[in-house]
């Protein structure tokens, strides 16, 4: 068991790898409970198909270098333009993210596209490619998850108001469209930090799944961060384990960012399960008494 949680990360690539995935998984967790509380995963979801265009460009102009600069143009522009369009009130939240989610990703689809190696680009932009993450990539997502704690550290209060009562935090003076930018602008750090180790398709389970699992276990907000970012980290760190194994001692292979996601959504599950069961077994104890 110690061989199998320890041995892969002598290699310096699968180090690497755990380093990476395991910011990754404390910031998701961290910014996963923000989004829970407001109810933005539909939001996290449009960010992270947005982000998509830039993350293709970038690579076609720069290589591996401009994906982050090309994400993240790409991603302040739809947080800015999602956080204009809801403050205007004449079309709904759903059908702004629902016009910004499918614009942004089909230009993304039709620059691939126009490339020879179409199947094999393709497929590194949505599901990522944590086993080749490099010093530099580390170093940008660990400024990132500095930016979005230093955020949280600064505005928790407000914006726990906010996501808790909007209409209330607007009427004590805080500047709600504001609240709304920053906070939307967080996240979009935090995909596009996580897209290269994970793709633009599993950055939302990195986000949400962390959170919700953590929300099933306590109703104490401090200890549903805490816990979160810990099931991030070692949802990562379990994850790399097993497609390490699989695709090194039984020759089968498994996706590093693939795995991850599975093992979370595995731990959520679990924990579901066992909220049922206890559930079922709690009037039987009851009437035992």
């Amino acid at each position: 068991m110690i061989d199998f949680l320890v041995a892969p990360f002598d290699r310096p690539y699968m180090a690497r790898a755990l380093v990476e995935a395991g910011i990754l998984g404390a910031l998701c967790g961290a910014v996963g409970v923000y989004i829970l509380l407001r109810r933005l995963a539909f939001l996290t979801d449009a960010i992270t198909h947005t982000v998509f265009p830039g993350v293709v460009v970038g690579f076609l102009v720069s290589g591996r270098a401009g994906i982050v600069p090309g994400a993240l143009v790409c991603a302040v522009v739809a947080a800015a333009l999602f956080t204009t369009g809801a403050a205007t009130r004449r079309v709904n939240e759903d059908a702004t993210l629902a016009v910004l989610l499918t614009a942004f990703f089909a230009v993304g689809v039709v620059l691939v596209s126009r490339q020879r190696s179409y199947t094999a680009d393709l497929t590194a932009f949505l599901f990522g490619h944590v086993l080749t993450i490099n010093v530099t990539d580390i170093v940008v997502t660990a400024v990132v998850a500095a930016l979005a704690g230093l955020t949280l550290l600064g505005l928790g209060k407000e914006l726990l108001l906010h996501a808790f009562d909007r209409q209330w935090a607007r009427s004590v003076g805080y500047r709600v469209t504001l609240l709304d930018l920053l906070g939307n602008m967080m996240i979009a750090l935090v995909v596009v930090a996580a897209v290269q180790a994970v793709g633009t398709v599993l950055v939302i389970a990195m986000l949400v799944v962390p959170a919700a699992t953590a929300r099933l276990l306590s109703d104490r907000l401090g200890l549903i961060v805490a816990v979160a970012m810990g099931i991030g980290i070692l949802g990562s760190w379990l994850g790399l384990c097993v497609s390490y194994e699989a695709s090194v001692g039984h020759d089968v292979r498994l996706a590093a960012g693939a795995t991850i996601v599975l093992v979370l959504v595995a731990g959520y599950a679990l924990v579901l399960l066992g909220q049922a069961v206890r559930r079922a077994t709690q009037p039987t104890a009851e009437a035992q008494r």
